[in-house]
């Protein structure tokens, strides 16, 4: 399957979840999620039936720190914050077969996009970048 992949460079994490796709035998268009230059519009597909405050990259230090605090935003108010700041978009942004979702968890892309169960260590989540559960929205899920 071929699967849009848009991450941060350089991030450990997004690299691992690639090489997890690639030794699955899917193909990826690898994009720089920092350098796509979003719009609301192109952008709220990854988030659809989801809480605002999972829309988010915890790792980043603006949320870190406290200068955001995701629960309880307004929907406008993320997206805004996310297109001036790329940081605080939740990594990586998958869309496959018209299907979107933000984050990664193999057991929620199962179905959708799956990856060879022999490749899972079962030690370390692949999404490391934020330290919570995946969100992706496919059908039949919230």
């Amino acid at each position: 399957m071929k699967i849009t992949f848009w991450e941060k460079p350089g991030c450990k994490g997004n690299a691992r979840q690639k090489a997890l796709l690639i030794a699955s035998g899917h193909r990826l268009d690898v994009r720089d999620l920092l350098a796509e230059n979003w719009t609301a519009e192109n952008l709220k597909p990854f988030f659809q039936g989801l809480d605002v405050a999972n829309w988010f990259n915890r790792a980043s230090p603006r949320i870190k720190s406290g200068e955001i605090v995701p629960e309880n935003m307004p929907p406008e108010t993320a997206i805004a914050l996310m297109l001036a700041d790329p940081l605080l978009i939740r990594r990586p942004l998958i869309e496959a077969q018209g299907q979107h979702c933000a984050g990664f968890d193999p057991a929620r892309m199962k179905g959708w996009i799956d990856i060879r169960p022999d490749l899972l260590d079962g030690e370390t989540p692949p999404e490391t970048c934020i330290g919570t559960a995946s969100n992706c929205k496919t059908e039949g899920t919230a």
